[in-house]
């Protein structure tokens, strides 16, 4: 019975009413306190709502960064019409951004270490705007080519580190979801940022969108200094500079709180991670799936113009198209991924041939392309195709963050997002050398995506045959330790 009920009965209810009134008031209080719905709790008894909230902050930061790359795509055609470049120029701009952003991948895990993450991110947003400096203040191609290749080599660690920090807030049965949402970034770039840049450069010059990105660089920083604090998942308390080393996620003392069952997970020998057939075969199929999304990125918004006729602020409006669609398709099959798992579905059949299947979808679209003669319907297949295989990249970061020990998730991703990251360095430049050789732009184009698309169809099959993680992950850590989902 409440202590507040107004009928007062039996032998705790008569001795509640006998005390005095101040006392009554606080046992009210009391009960209230102990009636109160509590925040939802994860595994290791983190608050979702802070999770979600650290991971909302490293999705501002990907979406500066997306857009950082994406800028290039929007800006492409006044920047050749002022330098005088042709399409073979700004793919070789293209393709040298992307592998310096693989060199710099490879250095990941050493910024985790040398910085933690709340110092190695705030360096790299930083010198991303550094970056936009010279390309706005002496504008030529080879300032144009440095200019990139710098953002490449400061972009390169980002995704490792984003993804590592987020994981650090969500259980392994938990991370297909926030992948996504990192992921999708991207996309947000694209919707929401996108237009925005196009109409910024066709209003006041290119160099004004430029300006645009490195004071946002600058404000996120600040942001990120202000709330960040490491999750129980990561690799706090082993060796490497720990964030926030003298408190939980939850403000408590270290001394007085338990530690996370994953901080004591020894180290495992890097090739044994690296031999593995998910890795091998992971690295296979997101390299062609970022070969797809860097011609994206680089050549859309010209394919658009140039190809299939619409205007310079359409083809930097319409950009948003395809980011709409694989949006949702990500974000949803991401979310059912995570619920196949959680009711007892092999990871190999969720986050492995699930995905695996949309790209075979997806590059069969693009393969159809060129047979394709109506605008819209173009801009329809090369936007679904792919949205399609966009799942791929946030599954297989989950993949291949359970074969490794929480306090190498950076380093491993370092080195699988590096070689995916080659897929970008080869694919803009070919695109560019095709739509140069074709000499009518749209044929060029869409013989280049007919060609990224089978690519996909063939490594999907490949990955479907070789890619397993619950088996390379008893080969590699027989002795993980096991969080439950829920």
């Amino acid at each position: 019975m409440p202590i507040t009920d107004p009928v007062v009965s039996g032998v705790e209810g008569k001795a509640v009413a006998n005390l005095p009134l101040p006392v009554q008031g606080d046992l009210v209080v009391l009960e209230q306190q102990v009636n109160r719905p509590r925040a939802k709790l994860g595994e290791a008894g983190e608050s979702r709502t802070v999770a979600w909230g650290m991971t909302s902050v490293l999705v501002a930061m990907y979406v500066i960064n997306f857009a950082d790359k994406a800028v290039l795509g929007i800006i492409a055609q006044p920047l050749a019409k002022e330098l005088g470049l042709s399409a073979s120029d700004i793919g070789l701009t293209g393709s040298a951004f992307f592998l310096m952003l693989s060199l710099g991948g490879l250095f990941s895990g050493a910024l985790d270490k040398w910085l933690g993450l709340r110092w190695a991110l705030v360096l790299l947003v930083v010198l991303w705007s550094v970056a936009m400096l010279p390309l706005i203040l002496l504008a030529s191609f080879v300032t144009l080519l440095v200019s990139r290749m710098i953002l490449g080599f400061a972009e390169g660690p980002n995704s490792p580190l984003l993804f590592s920090a987020a994981y650090s807030w969500h259980a392994p049965a938990r991370r297909g979801l926030p992948g996504a949402v990192l992921t999708c970034s991207a996309s947000i770039a694209k919707i929401a940022i996108a237009p925005i840049l196009a109409y910024v450069a066709v209003t006041w010059g290119w160099r004004s969108a430029l300006v645009a990105l490195a004071i946002a660089g600058v404000l996120w920083a600040a942001l990120w200094l202000a709330v960040w604090k490491e999750g129980p998942y990561g690799r706090t308390g082993n060796s490497g500079k720990a964030d926030d080393a003298d408190s939980r996620p939850d403000g408590s003392d270290r001394e007085t709180a338990s530690a996370p069952v994953t901080d004591a997970e020894p180290a495992v020998p890097w090739l044994h991670i690296f031999r593995t057939r998910t890795f091998i075969g992971g690295v296979l199929l997101i390299a062609a799936a970022y070969a797809l999304a860097a011609v994206v990125l680089t050549w859309l918004p010209s394919y658009f113009e140039l190809g299939l006729g619409y205007s310079r602020l359409q083809a930097g409006s319409m950009f948003s198209i395809p980011s709409l669609i694989g949006l949702a398709i990500m974000l949803s099959s991401t979310w059912l991924s995570d619920r196949l798992i959680t009711k007892g579905v092999s990871m190999r059949a969720a986050r492995v041939v699930f995905p695996a299947v949309g790209m075979l979808i997806g590059g069969t679209m693009l393969v159809f392309l060129p047979f394709v003669s109506t605008p819209v319907m173009a801009v329809f297949m090369v936007s679904l195709g792919y949205a399609i295989c966009t799942p791929v990249l946030p599954l297989l970061n989950a993949c291949v963050s359970e074969l490794c020990p929480p306090k190498q998730i950076s380093g491993v991703l370092g080195v699988f997002l590096s070689l995916m990251a080659f897929g970008g360095f080869i694919a803009p430049y070919m695109m560019g050398r095709i739509v140069d050789a074709a000499g009518d732009g749209g044929d060029g184009y869409a013989t280049a995506f007919q060609i990224l698309g089978g690519v996909a169809l063939v490594v999907a099959v490949v990955g479907i045959v070789i890619i397993d993680p619950a088996r390379d992950k008893n080969l590699v850590r027989p002795n993980a330790p096991v969080v439950a989902a829920r």
